[in-house]
């Protein structure tokens, strides 16, 4: 079973993968789409987390995770406990390209744009306001946003968006 990786799955999976593999998801973006009420924020001031959007012709880079296969029910079962506590993620089974020249199927999770918690389109300053401000029950927002771009900058995958979130946000919190 492999699991795609784009936002805290990079470098909080919560579970030991055998193989991990850079990867590319076609017709997604990832975008601070998701208001976050549980993780990174509350229910009076709701943080951003990142969300893969349908785009169609857009391409995200993210990690390939390969579970167990002794243990890919578990893994499946933590998962979803983790993903889908407020329903605004759909699970799904889409094909990725993996650097390696494979493609496989990857549980993925996407959002789902008819959710309470959708929120595309905020303009990247209006994000990094709420982000630079919220707090929840796994940490500041700020600290998934500076853990995401510095993990994903490790591994090679450069993203303005994310990049200029950090800068802005860390100006904020001065």
């Amino acid at each position: 079973m492999w699991v795609f990786g784009y936002g805290s799955l990079v470098w909080n999976p919560g579970f030991d993968a055998v193989e991990r593999v850079i990867a590319r998801l076609p017709d997604y973006h990832r975008s601070f789409c998701m208001r976050s009420i549980h993780h990174r924020g509350t229910d009076d001031l709701p943080g951003l987390v990142l969300a893969l959007d349908a785009s169609p012709g857009a391409l995200c880079q993210g990690v390939a995770l390969r579970a167990d296969p002794a243990e890919a029910e578990d893994v499946l079962a933590y998962l979803r406990e983790r993903e889908l506590i407020s329903s605004a993620y759909l699970e799904r089974m889409l094909e990725i390209d993996l650097t390696d020249g494979r493609r496989v199927e990857a549980v993925t999770y996407v959002i789902d744009p008819d959710h309470v918690q959708y929120c595309g389109g905020l303009d990247l300053e209006e994000q990094a306001g709420i982000i630079a401000r919220a707090v929840g029950g796994r940490g500041p927002n700020t600290e998934y946003l500076f853990n995401t771009a510095d993990h994903l900058r490790q591994l090679g995958i450069h993203d303005k968006e994310l990049d200029w979130l950090v800068r802005r946000v860390r100006h904020i919190c001065g």
